[in-house]
């Protein structure tokens, strides 16, 4: 049991172990971590949430809601991605970031305290 502080209280969540073995962050029992994927220590995972591919959490990353991180997609520092937002390819989302609604971040390289939230659609 894990308390994501989403008002929903403790849910059945456990820690991911990434391939080299290190202990991840918490994913809740509703969320998707494929094996493949990173999950840093601090990081969180909840919801109906998605992490694929080589996608890789760091810091006190936060995915949520129906969230997908696919390809090789990074978060980095205190990023959130919920709603229905993407991110995907080789992105990197970093700083404070808030990527929500459904908002898809593809093959972006470097942001800091980035905000994209409706339909928004960055590509660069």
């Amino acid at each position: 049991m894990h308390d994501f502080n989403d008002g929903n209280g403790p849910v059945p969540a456990k820690r991911h172990v990434n391939l080299d073995g290190s202990e991840g962050g918490w994913v809740a029992s509703t969320a998707t971590v494929a094996n493949t994927a990173y999950v840093g220590y601090y990081a969180k995972v909840y919801g109906n949430a998605k992490v694929s591919d080589n996608a890789k959490i760091f810091g006190s990353s936060r995915i949520n809601d129906n969230a997908q991180i696919s390809d090789y997609a990074m978060t980095y520092h205190d990023t959130l991605v919920g709603d229905n937002a993407w991110v995907s390819g080789y992105s990197w989302v970093l700083g404070d970031s808030i990527i929500g609604g459904s908002a898809h971040i593809n093959d972006s390289l470097t942001h800091h305290n980035l905000i994209a939230f409706g339909d928004d659609d960055v590509r660069f």
